[in-house]
């Protein structure tokens, strides 16, 4: 297949159009941080980047430098590698394996029919019915060597994300990588997601929340309020936050 036809093929067209809806619709306020924080030759990763709408900028910004995304998915993971190689984004690296906070195996609950809703953690899920694969986990300080300067974690795991941070202790502590990432009560049961922002806290992050396409401070944020989980689909509200963004200030 010549680049031509590489780049108007179906599935390429269908990953920019996804990308191009993630930046100005779904996702504005999250790509302007984004962007203005990432540069030409930096390291940033995508975890569970399940059909690549934010690999696309990541690349685009990271020209110079690499791109790692990590989707758990066999097939999700094999559609994207052949997608970025199709149309030559040559700085991204897709790993077809989940991050937590070791390495090793772990089973990975896929909801039938919602391959988004894919989580390491079975009280996660709301679906009635799933299947579950085996996957290879790995943590990203085992992944990195020390002399890599993260400056990017985008983080949409399902209930993971708390063992996705633990397992970059390192990294966050060295490095101060921005995060972007969705967190949830409804997916982290018993714990809460207070849990994560002590944890980020205690390493000198300071956070923030979206909420209506607006980055507000962390300290007005309000579970009761802003996940509250009335009505069949309550995550689908305007009113309902669930994306996240932690950096640490200047020095």
């Amino acid at each position: 297949m010549s680049s031509f036809q590489a780049w108007f093929s179906t599935e390429s067209i269908r990953f920019r159009i996804r990308a191009l809806k993630a930046r100005f619709r779904d996702q504005k306020a999250e790509f302007e941080v984004i962007r203005r924080h990432v540069r030409p030759r930096d390291i940033v990763c995508d975890i569970g980047a399940h059909k690549g709408s934010f690999v696309y900028w990541l690349s685009c910004w990271c020209r110079d430098g690499r791109v790692v995304a990590f989707e758990p998915q066999p097939d999700l993971a094999h559609r994207l590698e052949n997608v970025c190689r199709a149309i030559k984004l040559c700085n991204v690296k897709v790993e077809a394996k989940a991050v937590y906070s070791h390495s090793g195996d772990h089973d990975l609950y896929v909801p039938i029919g919602q391959q988004p809703g894919a989580s390491l953690h079975n009280n996660a899920l709301k679906a009635e019915s799933f299947t579950i694969l085996t996957v290879p986990l790995l943590a990203l300080d085992d992944y990195f060597d020390e002399k890599d300067a993260i400056t990017l974690l985008k983080i949409d795991v399902e209930g993971a994300e708390f063992g996705v941070l633990r397992g970059a202790n390192r990294i966050l502590r060295q490095h101060a990588p921005l995060l972007v990432f969705e967190c949830e009560n409804r997916h982290l049961e018993p714990g809460n997601v207070r849990d994560v922002f002590s944890y980020l806290e205690g390493l000198g992050y300071e956070g923030s929340f979206v909420c209506r396409d607006r980055v507000l401070p962390i300290a007005e944020f309000d579970a009761a309020v802003h996940q509250r989980q009335d009505g069949e689909w309550f995550w689908k509200s305007k009113d309902y936050c669930n994306n996240f963004i932690f950096r640490k200030p200047a020095q």
